[in-house]
């Protein structure tokens, strides 16, 4: 692979969240939280799309992204590997990093390192993330992968949990051919979370924003804020991740 290939990130979001609905337009400091979590992704340089659905809801996340000038598609609600492979397919993606609108401190720096090494391996069977092998608070997320493999699993995946969460076929290796690079750091910060689907998620993302300018910080420091305030991080201690 060469770095003349089109390299795209896409976030999922959707207005109906099962335990905090319209959350990506809860406001902090008048902005909102889809708002932080682009402006950081827009800081890799890379082209951004949001795949969202093609429920009524979602319209408001459709005129966003016009607003913005932010690419966008809309596609399955419940398919969410078919509303990727075509939002990839609509904008000629070659190379894809997937996040998700619910990590409004989402870092820039790490996606684009990340990116790099991935460039470097040059592997379009390569499957590189952070979030097999955590390391990372939860809110840092991402997943890098070809379009080739994201094909693959469009084409051949039949679960519903593969369809519903877009990467399970290829981290699960079911074509057999898929290679892997956990993206590790020294530190095991997985248990933080900062990633935003109940109320008391929102409350930890607002006192980081609103005491620390956390939407300003790289990931290094966010951690170390959430290391030195165990109470902040306490606040959501007790919030069970969905399994995918």
């Amino acid at each position: 692979m060469q770095n003349t290939l089109k390299i795209g990130i896409i976030t999922q979001a959707r207005m109906t969240s099962t335990r905090l609905p319209g959350k990506v337009f809860k406001t902090i400091n008048n902005k909102s939280l889809l708002q932080y979590h682009i402006e950081r992704l827009q800081k890799t340089g890379f082209d951004i799309a949001i795949a969202t659905t093609t429920n009524t809801t979602d319209d408001i996340i459709c005129e966003y992204a016009e607003q913005n000038n932010i690419k966008f598609h809309r596609g399955s609600e419940n398919n969410v590997l078919s509303r990727y492979y075509e939002t990839a397919t609509k904008y000629n993606f070659d190379i894809v990093t997937r996040v998700t609108s619910d990590c409004p401190l989402i870092d820039q720096h790490l996606i684009r390192n990340s990116m790099e090494k991935y460039l470097k391996l040059n592997n379009q069977n390569l499957y590189m993330s952070n979030g097999i092998e955590r390391t990372f608070a939860r809110g840092f997320d991402f997943e890098i992968f070809s379009f080739d493999l994201l094909k693959d699993a469009f084409t051949n995946a039949k679960d519903e949990s593969d369809l519903e969460h877009v990467t399970p076929y290829i981290w699960k290796n079911r074509s057999g051919k898929v290679e892997f690079y956990h993206v590790k750091q020294e530190q095991n910060n997985s248990g933080f979370r900062i990633t935003v689907d109940t109320p008391d998620d929102f409350e930890v993302i607002k006192v980081l924003i609103k005491k620390y300018k956390a939407d300003t910080l790289p990931y290094t420091e966010i951690e170390k804020i959430l290391t030195e305030h165990p109470e902040i991080v306490a606040m959501n201690a007790h919030i069970e991740q969905k399994k995918a």
